[in-house]
């Protein structure tokens, strides 16, 4: 279409909306609050259709379409590529499509129909949305192959006070939990730079040859390659809790219960996500325990 053509078509929505969708007195433009809510609840609508579509498809019992994942950064890089590679097989003609973003923009994804259902640590229960437990990460100290403890075996939580590290952002739920942690433990630590996401920590700790604790799953690439290192330290017995969140009045579509039931080891069963409660805080790991637990249903 030219541009004429789609400045005309939008002049055409407006008119019969009654409202403007676009602020124009701006450069680039941008849309007005009546805009993002149209858009949204739009993109709702075609989730919607895209999932009856695919139920009626999967009548045949030959799913195909496409399935919509929001997840949180850590999540989709360390564990989609194997699950969705493994659900291709399986499934090959149904294309996966993974939507990036923070734990709230997942949430709003999910809240709003724009996914089929998503991924996040420290999952929580709502009025829209359900919650079932999917398993729970180690978190561990890491640092790069040039900083001082890359050469220890193991650290006590002591060794860190005062050092300078690479942290979550405050107001991130994973970053509370460690500081709870270290606190517990009368250890106090310099926060030298803060990051919204375990990806955007990694790269940082490798350039600034820094040190972060951080999920296990999310540095298997650079430990396996020597870029970084891991360093044990025995108190620090904390794991973050990950689920998959569901919309409370949404449906999954036949591939994106398989999906999800390939993710989750078992069939998801509707019928037995918890109604209330959430996902909690971090767990501290049993002695001897298996840091890959079961997944079970929230409480």
């Amino acid at each position: 279409m030219t541009q004429s053509a789609v400045s005309q078509s939008i002049g055409h929505l407006e008119e019969s909306l009654g409202v403007q969708l676009i602020d124009r007195s701006t450069r680039p433009l941008v849309l007005t609050d009546a805009g993002k809510t149209y858009l949204r609840g739009l993109r709702g609508v075609l989730r919607s259709y895209e999932r009856l579509e695919q139920e009626v498809r999967s009548i045949s019992k030959q799913l195909s379409g496409q399935i919509t994942v929001g997840t949180i950064y850590s999540v989709g890089l360390s564990y989609m590529p194997e699950a969705t590679d493994a659900f291709a097989r399986l499934h090959p003609e149904v294309n996966v499509k993974m939507e990036f973003g923070s734990s709230q923009r997942v949430v709003e994804m999910v809240t709003e129909g724009e996914v089929d259902f998503g991924l996040v640590s420290f999952p929580q229960n709502t009025k829209q949305i359900q919650s079932v437990m999917w398993q729970q990460e180690p978190m561990r100290i890491i640092c790069s192959a040039k900083h001082p403890l890359a050469s220890q075996n193991e650290v006590t939580l002591s060794q860190l006070m005062g050092i300078e590290m690479v942290g979550f952002e405050r107001t991130l739920t994973l970053r509370q939990e460690i500081d709870r942690c270290l606190a517990k433990a009368g250890v106090s630590v310099n926060v030298r730079m803060e990051f919204d996401n375990a990806d955007s920590m990694i790269r940082a700790i490798q350039a600034s040859r820094g040190i972060g604790i951080v999920p296990e799953a999310a540095v298997r690439r650079e430990t396996a390659n020597g870029s970084l290192r891991v360093v044990a330290c025995r108190e620090l017995r904390m794991v973050r809790p990950l689920g998959i969140i569901f919309r409370r009045s949404g449906r999954l579509s036949g591939a994106a219960h398989e999906f999800g039931s390939l993710l989750l080891g078992r069939p998801i069963d509707p019928g037995k996500r918890s109604k209330s409660g959430s996902g909690g805080k971090a767990a501290v790991e049993g002695a001897g325990g298996d840091f890959r637990s079961e997944p079970s249903v929230v409480a």
